[in-house]
């Protein structure tokens, strides 16, 4: 049997999303004395990134470099990755549950006549079998997953399998592999992005997500000067994001983003299920509404029973001080 774990690799302009790493670290745990290759795909060279794999715990990484690898494509990107995957002939193959791993892999698992596990929140070792743990029925449960037979192939939820320790002394090789991309159905000639600036949703440490009750558009500006001071993502309920007060890119709940951030501040959201479908397993939860009857509540570790437009300059008064006086 193999001993080899696939990490297949994703960058985001240029640079490794940090659930990469966080995906090495969950091939650690499918397989203590294995193997770990990563896969990187892209136009250009791939050298920094491959390093970088290494030094969070990769033991080789095998780069396929093509022009029309330039942006994703599930047909550039599978027929690269299927290449890698026939060579190596992993145990298992590990990637995160972002939106390109949700759209590639169920092809590669296709083509690979295997199963999927996705989405896992956790890995762990039972009885001497590896377990995934995934969240069901909008996070309101969770079940176990054992691979009994086959390719051992998972994606993980972003922000919830602690990478390992950076450490520039680890060595391995990078190997660049040719692979013919061909007859490509989808060619993309522009990409215009739309998207929050600052700390990435999917994957920050610390998220301050607002409501309707944020009433306006101005009115999240002091949500990201709190952000800012925080050094935090801004994130929204669908129904601020209905009413025009933001983008739907930072959309969180059933229909939008997932997240898990050590810290959410939740500010003028009533704590709808859908909403809380997308981040109520977050590790610490604030909540601040004048309402002392809001579902929110229900799930909040520390709640503020106050209006949000006196709360919230409050606070980044007193955090303003903090810095000052620190």
């Amino acid at each position: 049997m193999s001993n080899i774990v696939l990490v297949i690799g994703e960058a985001q302009d240029g640079v490794l999303r940090n659930v990469t790493f966080e995906a090495i670290a969950a091939a650690k745990k499918i397989k203590s004395d294995g193997e770990v290759v990563g896969v990187l795909c892209g136009a250009q060279t791939l050298e920094n990134q491959a390093q970088e794999m290494i030094y969070y715990g990769a033991d080789r990484v095998v780069t396929v470099t093509d022009e029309k690898l330039e942006n994703y494509t599930s047909d550039g990107y599978s027929q690269a990755i299927t290449a890698v995957i026939e060579e190596e002939s992993p145990a298992a193959i590990v990637m995160g549950h972002t939106a390109v791993g949700k759209d590639l892999t169920p092809k590669l698992a296709a083509k690979l006549d295997t199963g999927l596990v996705s989405d896992a929140t956790d890995i762990n070792e039972e009885d001497g079998e590896v377990v995934f743990i995934r969240p069901i029925y909008s996070g309101k449960a969770f079940e176990k997953k054992v691979i009994t037979e086959g390719i051992t192939f998972v994606t993980i939820r972003p922000n919830n399998i602690k990478a390992l320790e950076r450490d520039e002394s680890r060595t391995g090789e990078v190997q660049a592999k040719d692979v013919d991309i061909t007859d490509l159905r989808t060619i993309i000639k522009e990409v215009i992005r739309k998207k929050s600036e600052g700390v990435d949703l999917s994957e920050a440490s610390v998220v301050i997500a607002g409501g309707r009750a944020v009433k306006s558009e101005e009115g999240f500006n002091s949500l990201y000067e709190l952000a800012d001071l925080l050094g935090a993502a801004v994130g929204a309920s669908r129904g601020a994001c209905d009413a025009g007060y933001c983008d739907y890119s930072l959309q969180i709940g059933q229909t939008g983003k997932v997240v898990t951030p050590d810290l959410y501040i939740a500010i003028g959201i009533s704590g709808a299920i859908q909403h809380l479908a997308g981040m109520s397993n977050s590790k610490v939860i604030v909540a601040i509404n004048k309402d002392p009857e809001a579902n929110i509540f229900n799930i909040a570790d520390y709640g503020i029973v106050g209006d949000m437009f006196e709360v919230v300059p409050k606070l980044v008064e007193e955090l303003k001080s903090l810095k000052v006086n620190s």
